[in-house]
């Protein structure tokens, strides 16, 4: 059985590797950043509303532009991240454009060691909760730094698509959260051609554990909402149907590529 320590070494190593590809990939545009382009799409300010003035705790900001776009809007935000390259770049591209962030480089189950604090709104989304063996005890950590009237936003990828072998033409792991699922694989989502090898352990979880583990812990949702079509050009065989949002090509309309979710403390 893998230890959690081994999860965490393999997973941290994973994302790592990424950060420099990330950082120079044009999915990720760092350049249009810096000169002033937002990576918050409106889909997720639509959730967050105005954030002027509000203190936010970004979970998994990878190398920070989520977190930094938040600043920039007036949120003073902190970015916690597993992966230490990640939160350098983070730090380094706060210092380039000249907007203030705190990052915090840990594991997300340890962030109490790191964090005594509560904040208005906990955000975070795209490709995050499936590092996470136990989602009872993220839950806890969300309610935890929630001040009271605060709120939980969350975006991410539907559960469905990890269902699916990365060709999308057959069902692969189970809807359900089951033995950890171990990957290895050359490039990454947003750079494929990329010659860099990584390996990925990963949990799915369903949207019914999703939900009750939030409600769980006494928050109350206030929207629930899937979408069919995916923000991101990030997996295999998509196509743009309209200006920045994309679908699996030879399954078009038929399977849910989103969900979003907000609860209230």
């Amino acid at each position: 059985m893998m230890s959690e320590q081994n999860y965490i070494d393999i997973n941290r190593q994973s994302w790592n590797n990424r950060v420099d590809s990330h950082y120079d990939s044009d999915f990720y545009d760092v350049k249009g950043f810096i000169e002033g382009k937002t990576s918050i799409n409106n889909e997720e300010m639509v959730l967050l509303g105005d954030v002027n003035g509000k203190s936010i705790l970004h979970l998994q900001c990878h190398f920070g532009q989520d977190t930094l776009s938040l600043a920039r809007l007036g949120a003073n935000v902190t970015g916690v991240d597993l992966s230490d390259k990640a939160i350098d770049r983070a730090n380094e591209l706060s210092n380039e454009i000249g907007v203030d962030a705190r990052f915090i480089c840990c594991d997300i189950y340890d962030l109490p060691l790191h964090l005594d604090e509560q904040f208005d709104i906990v955000f975070t989304s795209y490709g995050t909760i499936g590092w996470f063996p136990d989602l009872d005890k993220w839950a806890g950590l969300i309610s935890r730094y929630l001040k009271h009237s605060g709120k939980f936003v969350f975006i991410d990828f539907h559960p469905v698509l990890w269902m699916m072998d990365n060709d999308f033409t057959k069902f692969e792991y189970n809807y359900f959260k089951s033995d950890p699922i171990i990957e290895s694989q050359t490039g990454t989502y947003a750079e494929k051609e990329s010659d860099i090898q990584v390996t990925d352990v990963s949990w799915n979880h369903s949207l019914s554990e999703v939900m009750n583990c939030l409600m769980d812990q006494h928050l109350r949702m206030t929207h629930f909402k899937e979408y069919n079509y995916s923000l991101y050009n990030c997996f295999s065989h998509m196509e743009e149907f309209e200006k920045g949002k994309y679908r699996i090509k030879h399954l078009g309309e038929k399977l849910p590529m989103m969900y979003s979710l907000v609860f209230e403390k």
